[in-house]
């Protein structure tokens, strides 16, 4: 008798082959037959009328700190991700000398938009390694198995103090000293490395993130000790300023260490480097025997702007900085009062600096590029969908009509700002990149910008948009699952899962695909130290196993925690075998 068998369902198994049906039996936290009438088990999910997923493994997030106090990994745990990779973009929480514990947490907040309350009061900071924090991680069993990468910001602080922080040139020690640290966390179960070089990354200080301006000496240093263990990915979000040749120092990289780099790929006014430029500059290096990996993300990535959010078309009105830090419901009998509406409206923008002044500015005009949401909202909406637009349809002014808006629900509507991958007004141009190899799903950013995206619900969106709804070109749901499990898996080596087949992990999705929906999101105040975030639940997935255990009912989570804490790659099992697909 098995443990559990998934009855009568389509198995959609992660290799990209035509989908089939099976049953699937487990045994302990492992797919052990796949086949028709295996018998019996202790508990029979009933799959009949729909697909069998591996569960999806999300390389991009920030659950960090969030890992150390958190079980059920929400909002990732809610859209069938059963794996997360953490510590990218160069922040996290190790190394961390005790007098640093606030300026990491600064650094956090500044650049991933997690409340620094919420991370000083749940992280307990029994830590300063990186191989102690993985220990720490150990602790708390979870709803997801997680993985880490050690954080550029981090070393770099640790080793060179405020000169680090500061942005200062390492000396050759000071290198020597980061690239045994990095060495030490990958033995120690690290993934990988990550860093950023892009100027949006600040801490709330305004100070860039340590590592953004590092030279090829510093970043190829720290590379050759990747090498030296032998596995990793070396991960980083960068402008792609011309001058710093970031895609010769990557091939260089690549190349020399066997190892694959990964960056973050996305259509940006801000970035030097058109999207396609990315790209072709990236497969010139690849030609000539490198590894590099884009990350894209699949929808247009911005801000949901509302007056419980983080920003707001009037973040930057004197009417509004006076109230932005009162209670909601000071805020809210504010917000209704007719002659403060009419005094909001009327102003101008304070005056800041740089970045800030350009998002100031864009949050309170660029009306065609924002779109209110609704009901079943369309990640793509058309020109005509845009505030200005409808606005001007009606005879009003796009300002006012945008305020009215995020009045209703009692003030709890949002409207869609894409700031990135949508200066087409489209997502056309990602329709050729999801079909290939050297481009990966990824920047979910799960469990960062709290106040500003919910990108986590990526996986769901995938489903419902790219192979259900979209009005343009679609992908299979056999190139969904594929891209969304088992190339992301592989990428980090984590060759035990992302397929089903026999002997791999049993990580599985059960999902009702015709019912897949993502549902509106909302502002919680459910962080420690009663910190918000944006959350986005999710129709159709009508179980989550990991490890052989049920998680999540129906889209509700039962309380099992059966994931743990990744350390290294994870080998292939050898007795794994692929079913042929169904024939006809």
């Amino acid at each position: 008798m098995y443990d559990l068998i998934v009855r009568g369902g389509t198995v959609v198994d992660g290799s990209g082959n035509e989908a089939y049906s099976a049953d699937i039996a487990v045994n302990g936290d492992r797919i052990i037959a796949i086949g028709e009438s295996l018998g019996d088990a202790k508990q029979v999910i009933d799959a009949h009328g729909c697909y069998v997923t591996p569960g999806f493994v999300d390389i991009h997030t920030h659950y960090d700190g969030q890992a150390t106090w958190d079980q059920e990994m929400a909002p990732s745990s809610w859209h069938g991700v059963t794996t997360v990779v953490m510590g990218n973009c160069g922040v996290g929480f190790a190394p961390a000398a005790p007098e640093r514990h606030d300026w990491l947490i600064g650094l956090m907040e500044g650049v991933e938009d997690i409340p620094g309350s919420a991370l000083s009061e749940g992280m307990p900071w029994t830590w300063e390694s990186f191989p102690e924090y993985m220990d720490a991680l150990e602790v708390l069993p979870r709803a997801v198995d997680v993985a880490a990468q050690v954080p550029h910001g981090a070393v770099r602080a640790y080793v060179m103090g405020e000169r680090g922080a500061a942005n200062e040139p390492p000396t050759e020690t000071d290198i020597a000293r980061m690239s045994a640290i990095v060495e030490e966390g990958l033995r120690a179960g690290a993934l990988g490395f990550s860093t950023s070089r892009t100027a949006l990354h600040k801490s709330v200080d305004g100070e860039l993130v340590p590592g953004t301006t590092a030279t090829k000496d510093e970043l190829v240093g720290i590379g050759r000790a990747m090498a030296r263990v032998g596995h990793g990915v070396f991960e980083l979000s960068s402008d792609l300023e011309s001058e710093w040749n970031e895609f010769e120092w990557m091939g260089e990289l690549s190349r020399e260490s066997g190892l694959p780099v990964s960056f973050t790929a996305l259509q940006s006014p801000l970035k030097a480097m058109p999207f396609e430029q990315q790209l072709s500059s990236m497969r010139a290096e690849n030609a000539k025997g490198a590894n590099i990996v884009a990350q894209i993300s699949m929808r247009g990535t911005g801000l949901l702007l509302s007056w419980q959010a983080t920003f707001n078309p009037f973040s930057n009105k004197p009417s509004w900085q006076a109230i932005k830090d009162e209670p909601w419901a000071v805020q809210y009998a504010k917000l209704k009062d007719p002659a403060f509406k009419a005094q909001l409206l009327a102003e101008e923008n304070l005056q800041l600096f740089g970045d800030l002044q350009l998002l100031a500015d864009m949050l309170a005009s660029a009306f065609s590029m924002q779109y209110e949401m609704g009901e079943a909202f369309n990640y793509e909406p058309t020109p005509e969908e845009s505030i200005a637009a409808k606005a001007s349809a009606l005879g009003v002014d796009p300002a006012e009509y945008a305020y009215d808006i995020m009045m209703r629900d009692e003030g709890s509507a949002f409207i869609y700002f894409p700031l990135l991958n949508y200066a087409d007004g489209n997502l056309d141009f990602l329709e050729s990149v999801l079909h290939s190899d050297d481009c990966i799903n990824s920047l979910s950013d799960g469990g960062a910008h709290c106040g500003t995206i919910c990108d986590a619900a990526a996986p769901t969106f995938m489903l419902e948009h790219w192979v259900r709804d979209r009005a343009g070109a679609r992908i299979s749901l056999e190139n969904a699952i594929k891209r969304q499990c088992h190339d992301t898996a592989m990428l980090y080596g984590l060759s035990d899962r992302g397929l089903i087949a026999e002997g791999y992990m049993a990580d599985l999705n059960v999902i009702d695909l015709d019912n897949i929906k993502l549902n509106k999101p909302w502002v919680a105040n459910d962080l420690p130290a009663g910190g918000k975030r944006l959350l986005q639940t999710a129709e159709g997935y009508r179980a989550t196993i990991k490890s052989g255990v049920l998680t999540f009912n129906d889209g509700q989570f039962v309380g099992a925690t059966p994931g743990g804490v990744i350390r290294g790659p994870r080998p292939a099992p050898t007795i794994a075998s692929h079913r042929a697909p169904a024939s006809g």
